[in-house]
C-alpha cells in the first residue's frame, strides 16, 4: 500500500466508522426530488412506538473493503431502554484490536426521546477516532423550536451555542428509531420518507427512498428474511463518489429490523451486517 493510499484511507476511516455507527445519516442529501411522492408522518411531529421493545439490543459488525478484500473493522452495539418519561438509546462503537493499530475507534452516543412523540429531548456524542476527539451535547425544545448545543474537542472546551430548530427535528439516533415506526402501507417504489436531523450545529433535511419488498434475503449467520429496501441518497465529496447509492435492508415485519447496509465509498466500500439481536418487540419470521 502506497503512502498516499494510507493517508486517503485514514481520512475515509475517520468518517466511515462514526458514520456506520449511525447508518451514515450524515451523508444524506438535503434536496428533495419533485418527481417522487413524499410521505410525511401521519401525525405532525408525533409517532407512536409500535416497533421497538424496551430491552432491545442489536449488534452490528462493520466491514471495510480495501483492494477487493473485506476487512472486519469493528462493532456497534445499540441498546433501547426507558425511564419514567423517556426512551433512551445508547450506542457504543469500537474497532477490533486487530484494527486498532491502524485506526482506533471508541465512540459513544446517547439519546433521550420523548415517549409521547419519539422526538429527542437530549443527545450526547463522545468520539475518539485516531487522534480526533469530539464532544457534542444537545438539548431540544421542540415546542419552542429552540436548541442548545455544547460542541468542542472535549467536554471542558465545548462552546455553547443557541440554535433555532426547524419543525420536527431529530438527532442522529432518534431518527433511526422514528423511521422504524413509520407505517409503509401505501408506499410505492420511489416514494420518499422526509425528516430532519441536527448535527454539529447544522440542520440537515434528509430523504430516504422506499425501493420495495425483497423476499428471500439471506443474512449470513441469521437466516433468510422477507425485507424492505430503502435507499438514502449520498452527498459526494471526500467519502462518496458522484452517483453512489447506499442500500439498506430492513425486515418486512413489525420490528423493521435493519439487517444489512451497503455503500460504495471514494476509496473502497463498506457494509454493516446485523450480527445478533435480542429483546425484539415482535416475533421475527425467518425462512
Amino acid at each position: 500500500m502506497r503512502f498516499d493510499d494510507v493517508k486517503t484511507k485514514k481520512k475515509t476511516d475517520k468518517m466511515l466508522v462514526t458514520a456506520w455507527i449511525v447508518f451514515l445519516l450524515l451523508a444524506l442529501k438535503p434536496d428533495f426530488s419533485k418527481n417522487n411522492h413524499v410521505h410525511p408522518p401521519s401525525d405532525h411531529c408525533h409517532i407512536h412506538n409500535s416497533a421497538i421493545a424496551v430491552g432491545e439490543k442489536l449488534v452490528f459488525k462493520a466491514y471495510y473493503n480495501w483492494k477487493f478484500i473485506w476487512i472486519p473493522a469493528g462493532e456497534a452495539e445499540f441498546l433501547f431502554s426507558e425511564t419514567d418519561d423517556s426512551f433512551e438509546i445508547t450506542v457504543k462503537g469500537k474497532t477490533y484490536k486487530s484494527y486498532d493499530a491502524f485506526f482506533k475507534v471508541r465512540d459513544y452516543f446517547h439519546s433521550e426521546i420523548d415517549k409521547k412523540t419519539m422526538y429527542p429531548l437530549r443527545f450526547t456524542r463522545i468520539v475518539e477516532e485516531g487522534n480526533y476527539r469530539r464532544f457534542d451535547s444537545l438539548v431540544f425544545d421542540q415546542v419552542k423550536r429552540k436548541g442548545v448545543s455544547f460542541n468542542g474537542p472535549t467536554r471542558a472546551t465545548a462552546v455553547r451555542k443557541n440554535i433555532t430548530l426547524h419543525d420536527c427535528t431529530h438527532d442522529l439516533l432518534s431518527v433511526l428509531y422514528f423511521l422504524r415506526n413509520i407505517d409503509i402501507t401505501g408506499y410505492h417504489p420511489g416514494d420518499i420518507i422526509p425528516t430532519k436531523i441536527l448535527f454539529d450545529e447544522t440542520i440537515y433535511p434528509i430523504k430516504v427512498r422506499y425501493d420495495g419488498v425483497y423476499d428471500n434475503f439471506h443474512v449470513k449467520g441469521l437466516g433468510t428474511f422477507n425485507t424492505i429496501k430503502v435507499i438514502p441518497d449520498l452527498v459526494t465529496g471526500n467519502v462518496f463518489k458522484d452517483g453512489n447509492r447506499m442500500n439498506i435492508w430492513v425486515t418486512n415485519d413489525g420490528n423493521k429490523l435493519p439487517v444489512l447496509i451497503e455503500s460504495p465509498l471514494s476509496v473502497g466500500s463498506a457494509k454493516a451486517v446485523l450480527k445478533s439481536y435480542k429483546g425484539l418487540r415482535h416475533h421475527l419470521p425467518r425462512k
